[in-house]
């Protein structure tokens, strides 16, 4: 395979910056591209813009175990993470490795060669080409970077002012002193709430369904502390693992006692906003805590918000667009200039490339889960999805070591192939138990979960430790071969 890569990682945002560092950690000299659609090293961090723009995850477990994130911010802002991952892509040399404007359109998995033949379109004039791999690690994220999730609204070409959705939001777009109102409830309009208010006249918050909000300091005051008298590398350290710790604790006890949990939230929030505020209507949630993703905010600077009253939450159904705002179900109206509609993500599992086996479509819906990452039935890919309860890139980094120690395993054992084979007749579970609307919206075009290990998607990072780095390779669920004889060496050959 004197053409072909040895491993190709789509995507160049903070995972398939990571997974390329791993990579060529292991195998200084080995054959390894980076296939990045944009034109930019970022990912999420580059191409989203609104104001305000940050983590929903503190940055000592966002940012990468092996380059330990500057500074005390407990949340750092769109611009810093983006710098932060294209230093790290030049430190290790990926940013030479990157094919940029290379959109992958199809793979198809050659049995006789044991190659996957990826085409690839140019996003500027849509020509194609073909590039041969061994493996494939796919960090092209999990969403649609061309489209947001953007509702019908009746009477939306009534309204006289702007409609913005975050994910294009303008450049140099002036929203000084406009009445705003923000449509949704997750991290981004929690974020955009508190930022706009600094200027604007007014923003509202119009949410269908309430979310969980809890504040965060804005700097991690022990790491300040311990930065000062250990050294740098053995702060991190244990000031990650406390960050694990707690996060994981935290969501054990919400799912233990989900009632003490909503009841101690509660009691938070209303020291936060005030006795006589009315949380029950504007942050009281129809699901338990971690069903969905918590907001975080940094030093509460959304409650301040609604304190000052330069913030408000409008908590119902809309029914239309009017020329001077957005009139609700109930009758009232929240009067705007500018309506952003934070209303969310398209899911494009996997980058929503088509793939096939010798010339054959597959149905990545029909396979199962192995480990989160691989997928039955279908070889030699990896593909990460970080956690729902946790920051994204703990995961995501243990996926990236994952596929490294597969490809390692692979070369000492003069091996071409791995694949994932189910059990035969094993019942099928949704992918995931996130409730998210994003993710429901498609459960039915994702993968199932099992009901055994290794085919369960279980959001545990201890547990992912265990199975992804330390658990040996081969294991159960996998089956191995050559390309040459096709020999099957399967763990009981072993």
């Amino acid at each position: 395979m004197n053409d072909a890569f040895d491993m190709v990682i789509i995507g160049a945002g903070l995972s398939g910056i990571g997974a390329a560092c791993r990579y060529v950690t292991e195998f200084p000299d080995g054959k390894m591209a980076v296939l990045e659609s944009r034109d930019a090293i970022g990912g999420t961090w580059d191409l989203f813009r609104y104001p305000g723009i940050r983590s929903d995850s503190d940055m000592l477990t966002l940012g990468y175990d092996f380059r330990p994130w500057p500074g005390v911010k407990t949340l750092a802002s769109g611009p810093a993470i983006r710098d932060y991952v294209r230093d790290t892509a030049r430190e290790y040399g990926i940013d030479e490795r990157i094919q940029f404007h290379s959109n992958v359109v199809s793979m198809d998995f050659d049995t006789a060669t044991d190659l996957w033949t990826v085409t690839v379109e140019d996003s500027r004039n849509g020509s194609q080409r073909t590039i041969r791999t061994r493996f494939v690690l796919s960090c092209a994220g999990y969403y649609r970077y061309d489209t947001g999730h953007d509702p019908h609204f009746d009477g939306r070409e009534d309204f006289k002012g702007d409609i913005i959705h975050p994910q294009f939001w303008p450049e140099g777009y002036d929203y000084a002193d406009k009445r705003i109102a923000v449509i949704g409830s997750g991290a981004t309009a929690v974020t955009l709430v508190p930022e706009l208010a600094k200027t604007a006249t007014h923003v509202t918050q119009v949410q269908r369904t309430p979310t969980y909000v809890a504040s965060v300091p804005s700097e991690d005051m022990i790491l300040k502390l311990t930065s000062k008298i250990l050294p740098s590398r053995l702060s991190f350290r244990i000031n990650r693992w406390k960050n694990i710790a707690i996060s994981q604790y935290f969501y054990r006890k919400a799912q233990k006692n989900p009632d003490k949990a909503k009841h101690n939230i509660r009691k938070r929030t209303l020291k936060a906003l005030g006795q006589d505020y009315d949380v029950d209507t504007h942050f009281n949630p129809p699901y338990n805590p971690w069903d969905q993703r918590f907001c975080m905010v940094p030093d509460g600077d959304m409650f301040e918000a609604i304190k000052r009253g330069d913030a408000s939450i409008v908590t119902g159904h809309i029914d239309r667009f009017v020329e001077d705002g957005i009139l609700m179900q109930d009758g009232s109206k929240v009067d705007a200039d500018l309506i952003i509609t934070a209303t969310g993500l398209e899911i494009k599992f996997g980058g929503g490339m088509d793939l096939l086996i010798d010339g054959e479509a597959q149905d990545i819906s029909t396979s199962y889960g192995f480990k989160g990452l691989m997928f039955s039935g279908l070889p030699n890919l990896v593909s990460v999805f970080g956690y729902t309860n946790a920051s994204w890139t703990l995961r995501a980094d243990l996926m990236s070591r994952y596929a490294v120690r597969m490809l390692r395993y692979l070369q000492d054992n003069d091996l071409t192939r791995v694949v994932a084979v189910a059990p035969e007749g094993m019942p099928r579970q949704p992918w995931t138990d996130f409730q998210a609307g994003y993710l429901t919206r498609v459960m039915d075009e994702l993968p199932s979960q099992g009901d055994r290990m290794p085919w369960l998607n279980i959001q545990d990072y201890k547990h992912d430790q265990k199975i992804l780095i330390e658990d040996p390779i081969p294991g159960d669920g996998l089956e191995f071969s050559r390309a040459t004889d096709a020999t099957i060496v399967s763990e009981a050959a072993e």
